[in-house]
């Protein structure tokens, strides 16, 4: 079992808090923060050391901030980061049901959709692909509170097709292997 100290958990709390102070749009504190190349991520590189900080009370204090920096400023700057697009393919019934979702919670699709893609879920509730022959690893952890949020990247994804020394692009994480287009 990993420990960490909590310390450090108090001084990724604090950095993230300078942040929040400096009242930035939630994408640049997310960035900041929570992003490939923020202050978690610098302080946590491993899945294991991640997924431990994502279990404490710290991390729930920045997801809390993301929330209140969401609710005052809910978009972007107009030349802040931008925004990408994804297409996600579901059944009309789960449409339907987000659709619901949001009309009870008075809050848009996409705003509804953001929040649930920055929570925590355990790998056990994501569904193994059949025949990938890549086994899950022993952490539990996806989110895009490690990172991605807008750039296409798997969360935690610190270095990942970015070269190494040799020049050689580190290979995707093995939880996320790579699906086929069509």
């Amino acid at each position: 079992m990993l420990t960490q100290s909590p310390q450090k958990y108090q001084e990724v709390l604090q950095a993230a808090e300078r942040v929040f102070r400096q009242d930035p749009d939630w994408v640049t504190f997310f960035r900041e923060v929570l992003g490939v190349e923020g202050v978690v991520r610098q302080q946590f590189p491993s899945l294991d050391e991640l997924t431990a900080f994502e279990q404490s009370d710290e991390y729930a204090k920045i997801q809390k901030m993301v929330v209140k920096l969401r609710e005052k400023r809910p978009t972007a700057e107009p030349d802040g980061e931008p925004t990408r697009v994804i297409t996600v393919r579901l059944p009309a019934s789960m449409h339907e049901y987000l659709k619901s979702e949001a009309h009870d919670l008075r809050t848009s699709m996409n705003k509804l959709c953001i929040s649930k893609l920055l929570q925590v879920i355990g790998e056990d509730q994501i569904p193994n692909e059949r025949g990938s022959g890549v086994p899950k690893p022993t952490a539990a952890r996806t989110t895009l509170g490690g990172g991605g949020l807008g750039n296409g990247a798997p969360t935690g994804a610190s270095n990942y097709a970015q070269p190494q020394q040799g020049g050689q692009p580190q290979t995707p994480p093995p939880f996320k292997p790579t699906q086929p287009r069509f």
